[in-house]
C-alpha cells in the first residue's frame, strides 16, 4: 500500500468523524430550537432559525452520500486519491459551516464551554488543517484533474 492511498483512507476517515459531528451538531440544535422559547414561540418558529437548520440539514445530507460513495470506493479498493482529497476539502466545509449554524441557533450558551457545541465549534475548525491543509486538498485535487484531463 503506498503512502497516497493510505493518506486517501485516512481523508475518508476524517470525513466520516466530520459527518457524525455535522449530524450531531444538527440533532443538537433542532432540539434546542424545539425548547427555547423567544417571543412566546420555539425558536424553531422563527424563519431565520429554520433557514439554519434546513441548511445545515443539506449540507448533511450532501456530505451524506459524498462520504458513502468514496467509502464503496475505498471498500473495492478503488484508487481515491483526487475523490479522498475532495471529500476531506468538502467534509471540513461541511462542519465548520453547521458548528457555525449551530453556535448561532444556540446564541450565547452554546459558547460556554459547559456545553457541547463550543466543543464542536472549536473542533471544526482544526479538521482544516489536520490530515493536510484544505490548500493541500485543493493542490491534490488540481493535479489529479491536470493527470485526468492530459
Amino acid at each position: 500500500m503506498n503512502a497516497l492511498k493510505i493518506l486517501a483512507n485516512g481523508r475518508a476517515g476524517l470525513a466520516a468523524r466530520n459527518l457524525g459531528s455535522s449530524q450531531k451538531l444538527l440533532d443538537l440544535s433542532v432540539t434546542y430550537a424545539k425548547e427555547r422559547i423567544q417571543f412566546n414561540v420555539p425558536i424553531i418558529e422563527h424563519q431565520a432559525v429554520a433557514h439554519m437548520l434546513a441548511e445545515m440539514a443539506v449540507d448533511i445530507e450532501a456530505l451524506r452520500a459524498f462520504t458513502y460513495r468514496v467509502a464503496g470506493m475505498v471498500d473495492d479498493d478503488q484508487k481515491v486519491i483526487k475523490e479522498a482529497a475532495m471529500l476531506k476539502l468538502f467534509g471540513s466545509e461541511v462542519y465548520n459551516r453547521v458548528s457555525d449554524k449551530a453556535l448561532q441557533v444556540h446564541g450565547g450558551i452554546g459558547y460556554i464551554a459547559d456545553y457541547p457545541i463550543e466543543r464542536f465549534y472549536r473542533d471544526a475548525r482544526i479538521t482544516r488543517i489536520y490530515e493536510g491543509t484544505s490548500e493541500i486538498q485543493k493542490n491534490i485535487i488540481a493535479a489529479q484533474l491536470s493527470k485526468e484531463y492530459s
